[in-house]
């Protein structure tokens, strides 16, 4: 296994047939996000190698059916300035709370400021991967698998609904929707960008909801997602009339930031992924974490006049 440098696993490239003459030429061609000048310069100093790990030269010739591996790099990232936090970490699992506006993973603009890459560099656990995904915006739990054998064992924990999860939100009440509910519909991708919309058709998300406390025409909500969709719990509530404080996307697609503009991080989402729990499919154990956080209520209300 190739290593991980500061955090970050090697990215894998195949060659196809194509008519490129040197090893450069492919590069430059197929990932343009990155200039040719900067692979060549990365190619250099040793950042691209072949699958036993030896570097690449950037007029070695081009070699179809080969693999090339590098480590990826952006000139400048946005500092979330928030911390995550180790909950749980043994042989198998290493549960961590993820702070709003962190990815999970490496994706676009992000990647030394990703919950991944900080726990890889913090625990040195390069065969780190996490179980499921919970939205950049949200904040609350992700589990990690650590032994690359037992990884299918827990991630099917997911595709097969052997886990329960429990969040919190903070959103506007709606007087005509009467609580405890459990909400189904059918939610699929719209033509907004990223946004999820509900159509006709059976149900494929299911959500339950409750109202923990109110106050100023506000609550605070336990959500219990019994499935697992895109957006589900922020386009459910938004849905109901009721759209989950600090939300970009639902009801309304606000405008994306440029990249060099950074987050307004004084209004997060009001989500947290609160608590997990599940049969380990490798020990037998029952399993139950929680964050150890709630949101606030009021000063949430404070926050959104």
């Amino acid at each position: 296994m190739l290593p991980t440098i500061d955090g970050v696993s090697p990215s894998c490239v195949a060659l196809p047939h194509g008519p490129w003459m040197t090893m450069l030429d492919f590069l430059a061609e197929r990932i343009p996000a990155v200039p040719r000048e900067d692979w060549a310069r990365r190619m250099s100093q040793g950042e691209v190698v072949d699958a036993q790990g030896q570097p690449i030269a950037p007029q070695a010739p081009f070699r179809a059916h080969t693999k090339l591996y590098y480590w990826r790099s952006l000139p400048f990232e946005h500092k979330v300035p928030f911390d995550e936090a180790v909950v749980f970490q043994d042989d198998y699992l290493v549960v961590a709370y993820k702070p709003h506006f962190l990815p999970v993973t490496p994706k676009g603009r992000y990647l030394q400021e990703t919950l991944l890459v900080r726990l890889k560099r913090k625990l040195g656990i390069d065969t780190l991967v996490p179980m499921h995904r919970i939205d950049r915006e949200t904040a609350g739990l992700v589990a990690f698998t650590v032994q690359p054998h037992t990884r299918n064992a827990y991630q099917s924990l997911f595709r097969d609904k052997a886990i329960t999860k429990t969040y919190e939100a903070i959103a506007p009440l709606n007087p005509a929707v009467s609580l405890p509910l459990r909400y189904q519909s059918r939610l699929e991708e719209s033509e907004r960008f990223m946004a999820m919309h509900e159509v006709e058709g059976p149900a494929n998300a299911d959500t339950h909801i409750e109202l923990i406390e109110s106050a100023s025409g506000f609550g605070r909500f336990r959500l219990s997602p019994i499935t697992g969709q895109k957006h589900q719990l922020r386009a459910h509530m938004a849905a109901l009339g009721m759209p989950i404080l600090g939300d970009q996307i639902y009801p309304e697609l606000l405008p994306a930031l440029p990249p060099e503009v950074a987050p307004d991080f004084s209004q997060p989402l009001q989500l947290l992924a609160q608590a997990l729990s599940f049969v380990d499919p490798v020990t037998g154990a029952p399993r139950q974490f929680h964050c150890g956080r709630s949101l606030d209520l009021q000063a949430a209300i404070r926050a959104w006049p």
